[in-house]
């Protein structure tokens, strides 16, 4: 691993004041290394800089065997301005979001990065409308759901606190252990149910009704989140494939630049074409993903998903006849 060279170093050091201050628990040596691309003694020296900058930088207590260095009892709010391009990556957030409650969300967060914005001044709004006027995006066509604040707020204080929360859904009661949310075109909550064991399932959050927070906990266990959706190709979980597909060389170059997953190993073959393995459950949203590459992708393996695909064809052209 080779280190920067100097002249990076001093906006290097201002950023990591940053990074720190937004981390409650400090961060160790070993995510100032990666996050800066830099050997761990150079990240000792960064963080020793830093020291002598702010007095209020020192260690912090944690339950991690590593040590952890943080801001203690002080802000920098002072020093962070938000550039125009940042607050209109956020205002475009806003506009791609289809739900009508995150949309005001965001719109306030928004309000309020700009009032904070200690360089806020008309020249900064104009050059954000600049941005907003010539960065646009494709319309998409998908359903709207309702989802109200309230629904929202209980889902997220039971996910902060591990707290059970019960409410009816397909006309049935339910008592429900959170353990995350899935944003896509839908937004699904990944959870356990006290009725069925130990299993996890995804819910469809905007058809839970009267959802309501209670006082009783419970443990997550070594639930990850990333990890678990890492396994599904989309939302839906089931038997993990071990999928291989082909790119004629016309959609090679462009098949090569696609993130489908992320466990994808790709490689292109000697004819020109692009071959690409993953693993993942999820056959139905795998083959809808194919489908959308026309006659230039083909499943090679499993057989399973190829003779389900092969299916999914039949089907669609009889109904389309």
């Amino acid at each position: 691993m080779q280190d920067k060279p100097r002249y990076s170093r001093v906006s290097d050091i201002l950023d990591l004041a940053i990074f720190m201050s937004s981390k409650f628990n400090g961060v160790t040596i070993n995510e100032i290394a990666e996050r800066y691309n830099v050997s761990r003694r150079t990240a000792e020296r960064m963080r020793d800089s830093l020291t002598n900058i702010f007095s209020q930088v020192d260690e912090i207590e944690t339950k991690d065997v590593q040590k952890h260095w943080g801001f203690i009892n002080y802000s920098i709010s002072q020093l962070i301005s938000f550039a125009p391009k940042e607050i209109a990556n956020i205002e475009q957030c806003q506009r791609r979001t289809t739900n009508k409650e995150m949309k005001e969300e965001l719109g306030k967060t928004i309000e309020k990065i700009k009032s904070f914005n200690r360089k806020h001044s008309a020249s900064v709004e104009n050059n954000i409308e600049l941005f907003m006027q010539t960065e646009g995006y494709a319309v998409r066509q998908m359903p709207q759901y309702k989802i109200g604040f309230e629904t929202l707020e209980v889902i997220r204080n039971a996910l902060q606190n591990s707290k059970v929360v019960t409410g009816i859904y397909h006309g049935k009661k339910r008592t429900i252990e959170p353990l995350g949310l899935i944003y896509g075109e839908k937004i699904y909550l990944v959870a356990r149910e006290k009725a069925k064991g130990k299993e996890i399932y995804n819910y469809l959050l905007h058809k839970f009704e009267n959802l309501k927070l209670t006082d009783k906990s419970f443990n997550k266990g070594k639930f990850n989140l990333q990890e678990y959706t890492n396994q599904s190709f989309g939302v839906y979980h089931g038997e993990i494939l071990d999928v291989k597909l082909s790119f004629t060389p016309e959609l090679a170059e462009e098949a090569s630049k696609f993130n489908f997953h992320p466990t994808q190993k790709g490689k292109f073959e000697k004819d020109g074409s692009y071959t690409l393995t993953f693993k993942a459950s999820g056959n139905k949203e795998i083959i809808w993903h194919v489908f959308k590459w026309g006659a230039g992708c083909k499943i090679i393996s499993p057989a399973k998903l190829k003779k389900e695909y092969k299916k999914y064809l039949e089907e669609n052209i009889k109904n389309y006849c």
